[in-house]
């Protein structure tokens, strides 16, 4: 039969108190058993001069043998007497032990109760942190933190499946669009008699169709990339970036008529440059692209806090505030809906998924009078050699 914890903690104090009496008992025996015992032999005729009692020399065998009487029914009378004490302290003792190993393992039979009551769909039971702060406090305090570490991953994951259903479902309508309008243009030009015209017109069509596809495909693996992590990490400035691709976008702000503003500081950070890269020149994408004619682009870097800071600002139609935080969504493209521009609606949560794979944070709000106001902070970093 296996003893529980309480019963096997009780036994071991219990055989502790046993072995401590079996050792003094016996310990009091040895030394009673050496000890040579003290006669003193008084004669009651004589007297001094006060009146009391003289001591009479003692006869030696007399006393010898006196001696060992008394040492011998000492030492018998003993044996009994030290056996029922003993028996007794140690009920006593198990009796204690038990009561005292009991409350000892109050806590953790706590902790057990708890365990018990944890389930997938419920993590929201803890375990009481007793007083004073000992060992077991520490126990349930170490559990209890184990237990938030545990329910935020849970919740995290289920956020993450969620958001990756719903990441499931709009990129499959978003790559049925292109499909559909290509079996349409096939079936519509193939139900009759097509002259080269038609041919071309439909080829035409499934290209386009074709290179939107591409150009989905080809957003959905770079924002897979940017939520898988980091791969090599190399100093950087977000000024040096941001520079490069405002170059870059002069020829197409120009035909579209927008002004593009930069105050660009150093704002050094270390990451991955091909994914920062990406991160400023989606921003400024996004900004040329929703902007309006006679409209402006600003950008601007630098450090606060401790932090690198890049904040992107355009002109554009009005977007209500509680709506802009959905834009960071995959597929949005414009008052928390999805619409059909000629946009993908991947830029901005490419973005953020940038921003979060290098401990960053992203903020985006409406201007009153149309546009965004996007800002990015991101850890500082040293600058490249």
């Amino acid at each position: 039969m296996r003893l529980t914890a309480r019963a096997r903690l009780a036994l071991l104090q219990t055989a502790l108190v046993l072995a401590a009496g079996i050792a003094l008992t016996g310990l009091t025996y040895l030394l009673m058993n050496r000890r040579p015992a003290l006669v003193t032999h008084l004669d009651p005729a004589g007297q001094d001069p006060q009146g009391t009692l003289q001591l009479m020399p003692p006869q030696p065998q007399d006393l010898h043998d006196l001696a060992d009487r008394v040492q011998a029914d000492t030492l018998s009378a003993l044996l009994p007497q030290a056996g029922l004490a003993l028996v007794v302290v140690t009920a006593l003792a198990a009796a204690l032990s038990w009561l005292v190993a009991g409350r000892v393992l109050r806590p953790i039979r706590a902790i057990s109760v708890a365990a018990r009551r944890l389930s997938a769909e419920n993590l929201t039971a803890r375990v009481p942190v007793t007083t004073p702060a000992d060992e077991l406090s520490a126990l349930a305090s170490t559990v209890n933190d184990m237990l938030d570490r545990i329910q935020h991953g849970v919740a995290e994951r289920d956020r993450v499946l969620d958001g990756q259903r719903l990441f499931t479902a709009n990129a499959a309508h978003e790559l049925r669009t292109p499909l559909t309008t290509a079996r349409t243009a096939i079936d519509v030009t193939l139900d009759g008699d097509p002259n080269p015209a038609d041919l071309l017109a439909m080829a035409g069509d499934v290209r386009d169709a074709v290179e939107h596809m591409q150009r989905v495909l080809d957003g959905l693996l770079l924002l897979a990339r940017s939520q898988a992590g980091l791969g090599a990490r190399e100093p950087g400035d977000l000024a040096v970036i941001a520079a490069d691709v405002l170059d870059a976008v002069q020829t197409r702000a120009a035909a579209a008529d927008v002004t593009v503003r930069s105050r660009l500081r150093p704002a050094p950070v270390t990451g991955e440059p091909i994914l920062l890269e990406r991160m400023i020149g989606n921003l400024v994408d996004n900004a040329l692209r929703y902007n309006r004619a006679g409209g402006h682009l600003s950008l601007d870097t630098g450090t606060a806090d401790g932090r690198a800071v890049l904040r992107i600002s355009n002109t554009g139609r009005e977007i209500a505030p509680e709506q802009a935080e959905t834009l960071l969504e995959p597929f949005v493209h414009g008052q928390g809906t999805r619409v059909r521009t000629e946009g993908l609606g991947l830029g901005l949560t490419i973005v953020r998924a940038v921003t979060l794979a290098h401990q960053g944070h992203i903020a985006v709000t409406a201007r009153s009078g149309g546009g965004l106001d996007i800002t990015i902070d991101l850890p500082v970093g040293s600058i490249a050699q």
